[in-house]
């Protein structure tokens, strides 16, 4: 019986974080409600303080989750790439998925700002996005990059960041676009 309750609870706390994941990108980090969350997510407004200590708490393990699984899925599939430059290819390819104006993109630009005024996200996306970079570096090492790895897969994540923002202002910016540019950059390390 503790067995169903336990996995009744972890259910509901996944639908919590689902709905908080799909409201940030709508009405914004600051914009989501207690209220809102539960309606989303089918619950009582009370269920959500049940799971989570404050609204803040759940955005927070709602954003890092989905940018967990987004960065560690990127990593993976750029660690099977057999070289620098297909790697910027295939990177700049999962690039043209994102507007700048998706869910996906609007969630992680809402996280950015947030981590400004809150020093827990800030910490923990850091360290997110640090592993990220570590895994970058390793890959552009075993590549054959003789540069410094550490600063190149800082500005290979750096722009990766940036094109979206720019596609967020400049929809008809085609990331494939880029890949010239930056496989010169590369390859000059």
């Amino acid at each position: 019986m503790a067995t169903r309750s336990a996995e009744r609870g972890r259910t509901t706390r996944q639908r919590l974080l689902d709905a908080a994941v799909t409201l940030v990108p709508e009405v914004g980090w600051g914009g989501v409600t207690t209220r809102m969350v539960a309606e989303r997510a089918g619950v009582a407004p009370g269920v959500v303080h049940y799971h989570f200590a404050s609204v803040t708490d759940l955005l927070v393990a709602a954003g890092l989750g989905f940018t967990t699984a987004l960065l560690d899925g990127l990593a993976a599939e750029l660690a099977a790439r057999p070289g620098i430059g297909e790697g910027i290819d295939w990177l700049l390819g999962e690039l043209s998925q994102y507007s700048g104006a998706d869910p996906a993109s609007l969630l992680v630009m809402e996280m950015f700002l947030a981590s400004t005024r809150l020093p827990e996200l800030r910490e923990r996306l850091g360290v997110q996005i640090g592993g990220f970079r570590a895994v970058v570096a390793s890959w552009l090492t075993a590549h054959g990059y003789r540069g410094d790895a550490e600063a190149a897969a800082a500005l290979l994540a750096a722009s990766l960041d940036g094109i979206v923002l720019h596609r967020a202002l400049d929809p008809g910016l085609d990331p494939a676009a880029l890949a010239a540019p930056l496989r010169a950059m590369f390859a000059a390390g």
